[in-house]
């Protein structure tokens, strides 16, 4: 009788109840604490289904090299001579690897002294730079039109009195924009009228079977952490958003990076898809927010780099039309913007506090804006007249994230002391999640794109079943943080809740959905060193590199 696994004859013998094969207990064990699956036939198996045998102790015969003194002495000499050519072989090793090292840290030392001379060269020009702007005289002041204004919208439009981060005049929303909104919210409301769950939407079971399925490195090791994350649907393509200053489109189903987008000079706060003409938005903690497009050749160009907030931008959010999107920074204003042209149409700034903005999203019919500040309070905004309508408090220290339900009904938001859910019919709080203690902050809340589910993150991954008003929103599923960070930062479900892509403090971007799913392979294993590679050389290369965009 041998172990399945190993072939060998076991000494501490199990049987699987299902299959009748016989294993090693810490083989298989271990197996099943990493893949939950018999090895053999694939089925799903737990320590519960392994059934201990009783056997006499075993004794293991001597080989015949053992048997006399000779042949005894001719096995060591074998040994022997196996460990010097091991030993042989290694230090070989260890002479070449002396060898790479000295060269990696003299080109080192040579690219640092390189940035140290192109740095001074760089703060001398600006030096001079700025002595002859305050020898020229300042031309005569000509007027300035809201359309020429708009149709520069680059470099000019800064020379033209538009300085970043200022108060600039803003042309507003027209009754043009005003209309499209209005149509898209009375065509979105009848819709979800008559909107039913999708027959392929996971089922409560299904979300209680899920585990890891795969992990992918993303991110550069110097600087870990994925901050934000957005799910394209209709692709199933995810974007990151990480510390390291880049961003990086990643296709789930082959396991691959299509792209990797350099050009913030700070981590990457927000990142977002739109559903047309492959846009790509993301905002930084650099005080921009860039607007990507995608190319026929896979590539993802910078369009337009837009400089209105004069603080780190945290947010931002796409209307329904697909044409209009909304910043939020905590300089506290937001901004709504045209997306072809990356026009700011309106900055909107409330006087009545000086919180600075930390979340925001749209309502599913888009004439609503809900946003979150640094100071707990949850803003809730008419688009087309620019005014906050509601406010909720009751959360203690920033909002983290915000989030609504698709049948408009609920909000939920995210802070220091756990999630909240909001009614919006009748402007009041109806339940409060507190998963965590008071020193472990809530970082990320979503519901999926049915409205069936909510999952929300901290130091673990949760999921509930949306409920009423009434009803208890029951917990499904808790996920481990298995980064070892302790600190979950995003979570999003993918196409009809089949799985949720994490991040966390370190590089990786990980997967959840069924164990076995065919979509779904063990990248870790397989691509996990290649995805790393490349994402590692398209940081460092720039292959992706916003290159001179038009400044806004």
């Amino acid at each position: 009788m041998n172990c399945a696994i190993s072939g060998e004859v076991p000494e501490e013998p199990v049987v699987s109840a299902k299959s009748g094969l016989l294993f090693e207990k810490r083989l298989i064990e271990r197996h099943i604490a990493d893949y939950g699956k018999c090895p053999i036939t694939g089925e799903p198996l737990t320590l519960e289904d392994l059934v201990a045998v009783k056997t006499g102790k075993i004794v293991r015969p001597r080989p015949v090299q053992a048997a006399s003194i000779p042949g005894m002495l001719g096995m060591f000499q074998t040994e022997w001579d196996s460990l010097m050519l091991s030993n042989f072989a290694l230090e070989q090793q260890l002479h070449t690897a002396r060898q790479e090292l000295s060269h990696a840290l003299y080109q080192h030392d040579a690219a640092c002294r390189v940035i140290a001379r192109l740095k001074k060269e760089r703060d001398e020009a600006r030096s001079l730079v700025a002595q002859a702007e305050r020898h020229v005289p300042m031309p005569a002041s000509a007027p300035i039109s809201v359309n020429a204004s708009a149709v520069s919208n680059g470099r000019a439009a800064a020379v033209d009195g538009a300085v970043p981060g200022g108060n600039n005049v803003r042309p507003g929303i027209s009754a043009s924009v005003f209309e499209e909104l209005t149509e898209c919210n009375a065509a979105l409301s009848q819709q979800r009228k008559k909107r039913q769950i999708p027959s392929t939407l996971a089922s409560v079971d299904d979300i209680e079977r899920y585990t890891q399925i795969s992990s992918h490195p993303l991110h550069k090791t110097s600087k870990p952490g994925i901050v934000s994350i957005d799910i394209h649907h209709e692709k199933d393509v995810i974007a990151t958003g990480g510390v390291d200053t880049n961003a990086v489109i990643f296709d789930r189903s082959s396991g691959e990076i299509l792209s990797t987008l350099s050009g913030h000079s700070k981590k990457v706060t927000s990142v977002k898809f739109v559903a047309r003409d492959d846009f790509f938005l993301t905002s930084s903690a650099d005080k921009t927010v860039r607007i990507w497009q995608g190319s026929d050749e896979g590539n993802y160009n910078c369009n337009h780099v837009l400089r209105d907030h004069n603080a780190e931008v945290q947010a931002v959010t796409v209307h329904a039309t697909n044409n209009y999107f909304v910043t939020a920074s905590l300089d506290n204003t937001w901004c709504f913007y045209e997306l072809s042209s990356g026009l700011c149409l309106a900055q909107v700034e409330d006087t009545s506090g000086s919180e600075g903005y930390t979340a925001a999203a749209f309502h599913p019919d888009g004439l609503i804006l809900g946003t979150g500040t640094s100071e707990a309070l949850v803003k809730i905004w008419d688009v087309k007249t620019q005014t906050n309508v509601a406010k909720f408090d009751g959360h203690v220290g920033a909002v983290t994230a915000i989030s609504f339900s698709e049948n408009g009904y609920f909000l939920a938001t995210a802070a220091s002391d756990g999630v909240k859910l909001w009614d919006l019919r009748k402007l009041r709080n109806f339940r409060t999640f507190a998963p965590y203690d008071p020193e472990t902050p809530t970082n990320s809340v979503v519901f999926d794109h049915s409205g069936s589910y909510l999952a929300l993150a901290g130091s673990d991954i949760r999921v509930y079943q949306v409920a009423n008003v009434k009803s208890d929103w029951n917990c499904i599923k808790t996920f481990p943080d298995l980064s070892g960070t302790g600190n979950v930062t995003s979570v999003r479900f993918g196409p009809d809740a089949k799985y949720l892509a994490v991040g966390s403090m370190d590089r990786n971007l990980r997967i959840f959905g069924l164990p076995g799913d065919s979509d779904a392979m063990d990248f870790e294993t397989m691509n996990g060193k290649r995805a790393g590679l490349e994402a590692y050389i398209g940081a460092s290369c720039g292959d992706y590199n916003c290159r001179n965009p038009p400044e806004l």
